[in-house]
């Protein structure tokens, strides 16, 4: 049995990550999580572009068979440590990066953070 997250942000591009994170299941013992994590400031309810973005993320975490977690955190990389830990994850697909390649760069500070916990894969864009 596996455990895999797949961290969204609220774009509708990001059915592809949880297409490839359900393609990653090879058995029906297998978990799907769907992880968004907001900064604390950000007001979803009252946005109405923001509430159908969520409600398209929730729909198709349920056509995946999976959960869906939206967090709010100042602390983006730590919040996805910790429900990497929380949940027992073994994979964690998240969608290739924008940023230039550096020590700074998001994804590699995760993946620093997380190296010997869970196999990391980026899916291109």
């Amino acid at each position: 049995m596996e455990n895999i997250m797949v961290c969204v942000t609220k774009q509708k591009n990001c059915q592809r990550l949880i297409d490839f994170g359900k393609s990653l299941k090879s058995s029906d013992d297998d978990e799907l999580f769907i992880i968004h994590v907001a900064h604390t400031d950000f007001n979803f309810l009252g946005n109405t572009k923001e509430n159908e973005a969520l409600e398209f993320l929730y729909n198709k975490a349920m056509e995946a068979g999976a959960s869906l977690t939206v967090e709010k955190s100042d602390n983006v990389l730590e919040t996805l440590v910790q429900l990497i830990k929380e949940n027992k994850i073994d994979k964690v697909v998240v969608g290739q990066s924008g940023e230039i390649q550096g020590p700074v760069n998001f994804l590699t500070k995760l993946r620093k953070r997380t190296d010997g916990i869970v196999e990391l894969i980026e899916v291109p864009a």
